[in-house]
């Protein structure tokens, strides 16, 4: 995705974006999934996505957009409820296929918020943290992220 500005030589920053990058690939096969009638496909890749979103939306929501509110809370509050909503969407899968007939069609609609969401990130906040972060709130960013690792660098399950 976003290229243009360099905050992908933050490590942090290339990680969350290779993340992203994985949630776009597997909400693809969601709408594959879903054109071939698979509903259990869908709930498995929406496990997946859970999977990888869970440590990425805690590096964001502890580390980056703390510091991120202070001068942007209106567009992190509204980062932070998009999360809210695409959560609960998918935690509807976390045992299985969810009974209600709406689910497919409620997941492909949060999907599609999901990949705005990402856009608004790469395109806005991550560009804009280059800028606005100092050396102690970035180390703040590097620990949560120590601590909480990432789907893309654990052996899959």
């Amino acid at each position: 995705m976003c290229e243009y500005c360099g905050c992908q030589s933050v490590a942090t920053i290339d990680e969350l974006t290779r993340e992203h990058d994985e949630v776009v690939t597997l909400i693809s096969h969601v709408c594959d999934a879903r054109r071939d009638g698979d509903l259990a496909g869908m709930a498995g890749l929406a496990r997946r996505i859970t999977a990888v979103l869970v440590p990425h939306t805690r590096v964001e929501e502890h580390g980056l957009f703390p510091a991120m509110a202070l001068e942007f809370p209106d567009h992190i509050a509204a980062l932070e409820a998009e999360h809210r909503s695409v959560e609960a969407v998918l935690a509807e899968a976390a045992d299985g296929v969810p009974e209600d007939p709406a689910w497919p069609d409620r997941l492909l609609d949060v999907l599609a918020l999901l990949r705005d969401h990402i856009l608004k990130e790469q395109d806005g906040v991550f560009p804009a943290s280059l800028a606005t972060l100092s050396t102690e709130q970035w180390e703040a960013v590097e620990a949560v992220r120590a601590e909480a690792g990432s789907a893309l660098s654990r052996p899959a399950a």
